[in-house]
């Protein structure tokens, strides 16, 4: 088997996939802390430590990080999620143990100099406005709000700009110190690399993590509502969604499933109503996010003004006809899709040591891939129509932005789902 799994000492997990085919390896530290984790007050601090962990070590410059990294032809990089944040980086397999070593030194011995805090809050800011400027991106950030009112997990990763501005080093340090412990990070890596060694040099590089226990995050409370805001666009940017289902909900392939056939692809329904038949829309899609204890189901559109009161009724139909009736045909390929999405996944050391690593966090092992196979395999038409009857019996969620005066109201909305 070529996935290995070792919890060292001091409690951090190690995993590994060894592929023998190639002559890179990817490695990554998941750490379970992410925007779940921060109070009303700290929002957006997650994000903020992942930049500044870059910024400075007692070893290395910010300078020396991504120059000791991109010197041997590497890469490195990082993102913060609601409920992870990962740092990691792809070199060639001779030049892993200089990846652990970096890896290890920025989440132990980050330094958060002020000045360079400073001048990361400022491209921070910046960053948010980027965001604010793209319709097609913040419009899921007051979708998730409006689904998740008055939580953590509702909260925009990035933070706000103000609270942003407010942040100051001692509160990074602090939540470092009581966030990033041994406990919940699951150190990766995939491709040529050896199990043994890899855990033997994560054993000798991570030494100075904290062993605090792992907090538990706030529970989710799916509410569902809407957001509007109109702005003078060329499109209308909108987005209709429901309660979801956690990873590890009976259904929750099934909803996979559903997501794809109804929205997943140019054979959707959706796309071949909304875009091919009627021309209403350049882009449509559904989607499925899954979180520890629940989820979201929802479909993203962009249309124009015009189209837009008929868009939303369209939606709604369609949606109920999928909860009525489906076609094995349809499942059929849907499953192919992602069976394929899958397989071609396994292609990427990078895809295969996120994998590894989420699997750990999530589920507490790995999951062989014959697993994942046999469980989309084995949904069937009832399964999907279950799973979609199941999300779309939910209070429907709602976001907007660009001319949409004309779209009705939320419980005109919730009527036609009815």
């Amino acid at each position: 088997m070529s996935v290995r799994v070792t919890t060292l000492g001091n409690g951090m997990r190690v995993v590994t996939d060894a592929m023998a085919t190639v002559e890179t390896v990817s490695v990554g530290a998941w750490v379970a802390v992410g925007t779940r984790h921060e109070t009303k007050e700290q929002n957006g601090i997650s994000h903020i430590l992942e930049h500044m962990a870059f910024k400075g070590t007692r070893r290395r410059s910010a300078r020396a990080i991504v120059e000791e990294i991109e010197d041997v032809g590497g890469h490195l990089n990082a993102y913060t999620g609601r409920e992870n944040t990962a740092y990691f980086a792809k070199v060639l397999a001779g030049d892993l143990p200089l990846a652990v070593d970096i890896i290890a030194d920025i989440l132990q011995n980050s330094t958060f100099d002020e000045q360079e805090l400073k001048r990361e809050r400022g491209v921070i800011i910046q960053e948010i406005h980027q965001a604010q400027d793209t319709p097609d991106d913040i419009i899921f950030d007051h979708f998730q709000e409006a689904a998740f009112p008055d939580q953590p997990v509702g909260r925009p990763v990035l933070g706000s700009a103000e609270l942003v501005a407010g942040i100051e080093r001692q509160t990074i340090l602090d939540y470092m110190r009581g966030e990033y412990s041994a406990a919940r990070i699951v150190f990766a890596a995939a491709g040529k690399v050896d199990h043994d060694d890899f855990a033997g040099a994560a054993e000798a590089a991570f030494t100075g993590l904290a062993q605090n226990a792992a907090a538990e995050a706030e529970p989710l409370r799916y509410r569902g509502g809407e957001y509007r805001e109109a702005r003078d666009l060329e499109q209308v940017h909108l987005v209709i969604g429901f309660e979801g289902l956690s990873h590890d909900d009976p259904d929750h392939y099934a909803l996979a499933v559903f997501s794809t056939l109804f929205g997943g692809g140019m054979s959707s329904r959706l796309f071949q109503e909304a875009r091919e038949r009627r021309g209403l829309v350049y882009n449509i899609y559904s989607f499925s996010t899954s979180y520890d204890d629940g989820g979201l189901f929802g479909i993203y559109a962009g249309t124009g003004r015009a189209e837009a009161a008929e868009l939303v009724p369209l939606i709604c139909a369609e949606l109920k006809r999928a909860c009525a009736a489906v076609d094995e045909a349809e499942v059929a390929r849907a499953r192919a899709q992602l069976k394929a999405n899958t397989l071609m996944g396994l292609e990427s050391t990078s895809a295969r040591c996120e994998q590894a690593a989420r699997q750990l966090q999530v589920f507490g092992r790995t999951i062989p891939t014959e697993e994942t196979i046999a469980k989309i395999e084995a949904v069937g038409p009832e399964d999907v129509l279950r799973a979609a009857c199941r999300v779309a019996a939910s209070r429907p969620t709602f976001a907007t932005i660009g001319p949409g005066g004309d779209i009705e109201p939320l419980d005109e909305i919730a009527a036609r789902l009815g």
